[in-house]
Order: C-alpha cells, then sequence, then structure tokens
C-alpha cells in the first residue's frame, strides 16, 4: 500500500501509486512509528520542495527524521504552500526570495515562512484567497467548483489530476476565483519565477 504523502494544490495528503517529480517535507517528522497520520499536517513552519535526488542520498522514506513528502510538480508545491529548498535547489531558492523580497534584496528563509504559514492555512484548513482571474500568473493554482483544482497557464486552465493535467479548457475573463497559491507565492509568480511544470502541462 502506498503512503499517504502525496500533496494535492489544496494542501491535502493523499495515497497514490502515480509517481510525482518533486519532494519536499514540512519541518521534521509528523508520522506515527507505523507510518499512518494523525491529525497533525506539520512539525513546522519550513515548508520546502526538493529534488528526487541529491548527492547520491538514500532515505528510509517516512523512517526516524522526517515525513517525505512528493508532488506532481513545483506549482502543485507553490500551491500547498512549499518554497524552494535552499539546499538541494540552491539557485531556484535564491531567485524566489529574491522575488520575494521584491526590493532588490533577498528575504530569509524565516521570514518566508512566517509569512507562507499565515497564507496557506486557516486553522487546520486551506487558506484560499478571493482574486480576479485575469490577474493572475502563471502556476497560480485555483479552484472554479471547490473540488477540483486548475493551474493557470497562459489562455488555459489545466486540471489537476495525481498523475499530470488533463481536461485543458479556455481562461474565462472578467471573474473571481479562489485562489488556493499563496499571495506571497502568487506574487514570486508574477515578477517572473519559472516553476517545474509537470510534461502534460505542454499537451
Amino acid at each position: 500500500m502506498p503512503l499517504q504523502n502525496r500533496v494535492d494544490p489544496f494542501g491535502e495528503l493523499f495515497a497514490t501509486t502515480a509517481r510525482g517529480m518533486l519532494f519536499g517535507n514540512r519541518g521534521g517528522k509528523f508520522h506515527r512509528d507505523d507510518r499512518t497520520l494523525s491529525l497533525r499536517r506539520h512539525a513546522s513552519r519550513q515548508w520546502i520542495c526538493c529534488v528526487l535526488s541529491f548527492k547520491g542520498r538514500q532515505r528510509n522514506v517516512w523512517g526516524r527524521y522526517y515525513t517525505e513528502l512528493f508532488f506532481l510538480d513545483e506549482p502543485t508545491a507553490l500551491a500547498a504552500g512549499h518554497r524552494p529548498c535552499f539546499e538541494c535547489r540552491r539557485a531556484d531558492a535564491n531567485d524566489f526570495a529574491l522575488r520575494f523580497a521584491g526590493r532588490g534584496v533577498r528575504a530569509g528563509a524565516p521570514e518566508m515562512d512566517d509569512v507562507l504559514h499565515a497564507e496557506r492555512l486557516h486553522g487546520r484548513a486551506k487558506r484560499r484567497h478571493d482574486r480576479k482571474l485575469d490577474e493572475l500568473p502563471d502556476g497560480a493554482f485555483i479552484t472554479l467548483s471547490g473540488d477540483d483544482a486548475f493551474a493557470v497557464k497562459g489562455a488555459r486552465l489545466l486540471r489537476w489530476t495525481p498523475s499530470g493535467y488533463a481536461d485543458a479548457r479556455e481562461r474565462p475573463t472578467g471573474i473571481t476565483v479562489q485562489m488556493l497559491t499563496p499571495p506571497s507565492i502568487a506574487r514570486v509568480l508574477s515578477r517572473g519565477y519559472v516553476p517545474r511544470w509537470h510534461p502534460t502541462a505542454e499537451r
């Protein structure tokens, strides 16, 4: 049985056999020793997004130290409120931090984590943000019905699934939607940060 370690754009954890492009964590271990979950969904405010392979390191997934999580791609991780890791993705993390600050200086990890933690959660639930769809950048995630998540990409909305994007539709104009991506991350995307998309986004 697969572990409940995949993350969707709503930040929820679920089990699937589909593979993701990236992995990360939420600041440490929050699973039980039998590799199941309680009500906890993070260990700290340090939610990061990492590459799958780095310096040949091997992990015992959901072992003693971390609750490893996996993402379809980077827009998915960003929607859930994860930022690039400064160790395994230093160039991406530095670029992200510069665009996060927006003042020609690099934001620090603790500063970003504090801002993002307030933006991604409302109690235990996902915090959603009402925004005009016309103003959202590529890579931002929205929901239209409350159940499905869609990534903004050019003139299209791409419906998210655990194995890739499907059912592309024309991006409506003149409407307000619920944005899943934290506003600070949406600004990073607006300022030119280019996330790592799953190949199905290019179909």
